[in-house]
């Protein structure tokens, strides 16, 4: 026991020294344009993976989670700019500038905008035990309206005109890849171990026969609860890095034209495949930008290509599959010139 805790936790300093080191590299040498775009990637495989806890592996509807993003984007940008300049004159700890200041505000902007999108998440899951389907995305997606709507008539947070001169926190600045791809790693983990844990069984069963899950004793009240819980916790984790490192936020960012391209990715990947929610979330952000020559019609070009992958492969870009590291070493050795020589006819 004690030398699987060392074990996990120099992995664990080795990865965030890594993405620390990672994170230095893009900024000084890789251009602005494709550095924002890999950050854009970041957070769209967090939202889609988030989101596939709902609605792939508890096979709950959700399509309004850029609802939780503007929740965690709003709160995390108040801290910085409304609530934390109050507290800095008594906490000197908390004035921005340096790199402790820094990355303790980000950190807590991040703490409060999980927080609010996590009891936003409470308050949508808890009337979803009655509803389910059509019926759970229409509330779903009214929830997500109802965010904006109410966002744009709040002149605290700027109303229509939003927030802008969102401090993008020096220190963290450089650190952008080094937090968007942290976030990125742990919902991806903790997803795949609860996958494979016997509490992400009963979720699993959950979405395969909810009736039946019931009936063998799982309490799917508080599988689809902490299904919202969770998922929009990581989604409003999201919404916090937007604002700090793209420094403004609207409205109009979060509407529902976002919500369903989050849950076109989930579809696209293949319902409940954490890699292929990654996959998705990296291929639909980068794709428009890569048709960008095309001007006018690369919006034409993406939609023909949407369409023709749900007609060639409906089951999503890996189905239920995943990709681990036990997969790419089988693939290595079926492609290996010694396999091949080996395999007898």
């Amino acid at each position: 026991m004690l030398r699987w805790l060392i074990v996990r936790t120099f992995a664990t300093v080795a990865v965030i020294a890594g993405l620390a080191a990672l994170s230095k590299t893009l900024t000084e040498n890789l251009e602005t344009y494709f550095y924002l775009v890999l950050i854009q990637c970041g957070l769209a495989a967090t939202l889609a993976v988030s989101l596939n806890l709902i609605n792939g592996i508890t096979g709950q509807f959700s399509i309004g989670h850029a609802g939780f993003y503007a929740v965690g984007a709003y709160v995390g940008a108040s801290w910085t700019m409304l609530w934390r300049p109050h507290l800095e004159r008594r906490l000197p700890i908390l004035q921005t500038g340096n790199l402790l200041g820094d990355e303790l505000n980000l950190v807590i902007a991040l703490v409060l905008g999980c927080l609010a999108a996590a009891v936003a998440g409470f308050v949508v899951g808890t009337p979803s035990l009655r509803l389910r389907g059509d019926y759970l995305a229409i509330l779903t997606l009214g929830f997500g309206e109802v965010i904006r709507v109410t966002l744009l008539n709040i002149d605290a947070v700027g109303g229509a005109r939003g927030m802008t001169g969102i401090p993008t926190l020096t220190a963290s600045g450089d650190l952008a890849f080094f937090w968007v791809f942290l976030v990125l790693i742990a919902v991806t983990l903790l997803t795949r171990n609860l996958m494979q844990t016997t509490r992400g069984l009963t979720w699993l069963a959950v979405r395969e026969d909810e009736i039946a899950a019931d009936a063998m004793g799982v309490n799917t009240t508080r599988v689809k609860v902490t299904a919202f819980v969770i998922g929009s916790t990581f989604a409003g984790a999201a919404g916090v890095l937007y604002a700090h490192f793209f420094t403004g936020i609207s409205p109009d960012i979060f509407g529902m034209d976002v919500s369903i391209m989050i849950t076109t990715m989930v579809v696209l990947a293949g319902t409940g495949s954490v890699t292929g929610a990654i996959i998705a979330g990296f291929v639909l952000t980068a794709l428009p930008e890569a048709f960008r020559f095309l001007k006018d019609y690369r919006m034409v070009i993406f939609s023909l290509t949407l369409i023709v992958l749900m007609l060639t492969r409906p089951q999503g870009i890996l189905g239920t599959a995943e990709i681990g590291i036990g997969t790419l070493t089988k693939l290595l050795r079926k492609r290996s010139p010694a396999a091949r020589t080996n395999t007898t006819p």
